[in-house]
């Protein structure tokens, strides 16, 4: 709900991130685009190209990839492409039923048949009205079960949120956030998501409207209703 540059002149300004990652619906032109304004421009922090894939099963973020992630797939061909890119696959707002998201028995499919490639990287966790839903659930069964890599993000889709979640970890790169992950090495750290008066009611219908066609408008309606149908297939 920002312009590019106004976008990263806001983390500029106003956070203290050192590294940032744009991560569009299914689309990798935003992030393309934000990272020529930022090569452009003289920003004290690091920038990470991501996209944040639709599957059947629900949404996976992919980090450090510079070819668009097909989307509308099954989740493991997706994860597996996603590390074929050399790319990382985080789950956003897991267990949440306010938006498509991996549930409990996705996650823990994967976790259990390790197939090669068919992998998760870290789990998001975020006070974003979407992560918040699931989130105690999630927090438990990750540190009693799963022992993913956690990672914190503000999940932003309005300039005010971005850093209100985020990632601690040795460094200030990219390069090195990415070696924080894979070693399991990053602590998420929660503030608060900006008020609905903050944002204001009509922003945030707005920002609904388009992240529900955001899906359609990059896929067609056809292939979009069919993922629904998979989805809701036993």
């Amino acid at each position: 709900m920002a312009e590019i540059p106004e976008l990263l002149d806001h983390v500029q300004n106003a956070t203290t991130l050192d590294v940032i990652a744009i991560t569009e619906h299914d689309d990798l032109r935003a992030a393309f685009s934000a990272r020529e304004v930022w090569t452009r421009g003289s920003y004290r922090y690091d920038f990470i190209m991501g996209e944040e894939v639709t599957t059947i099963e629900g949404h996976i973020v992919a980090l450090y990839v510079e070819t668009p992630v097909p989307s509308l797939m099954p989740l493991a061909p997706t994860l597996e492409a996603i590390h074929k890119m050399g790319g990382l696959a985080i789950v956003p707002h897991p267990m949440s039923w306010l938006t498509r998201s991996l549930g409990q028995r996705d996650i823990e499919r994967v976790l259990r048949e390790k197939q090669d490639g068919v992998h998760f990287d870290a789990l998001e966790l975020s006070d974003s009205p979407a992560a918040r839903v699931g989130a105690k659930k999630v927090l438990r069964l990750n540190r009693e079960q799963y022992h993913l890599p956690e990672v914190g993000s503000s999940d932003a889709h309005f300039k005010e949120a971005i850093g209100t979640s985020y990632a601690v970890f040795e460094g200030t790169t990219a390069r090195e956030l990415r070696v924080a992950i894979l070693d399991g090495k990053t602590e998420p750290k929660m503030g608060a998501y900006p008020s609905l008066r903050k944002i204001g009611p009509r922003r945030i219908l707005q920002q609904q409207w388009r992240g529900m066609m955001a899906t359609p408008r990059q896929m067609g309606w056809g292939p979009t209703i069919a993922s629904f149908v998979k989805r809701a297939l036993p």
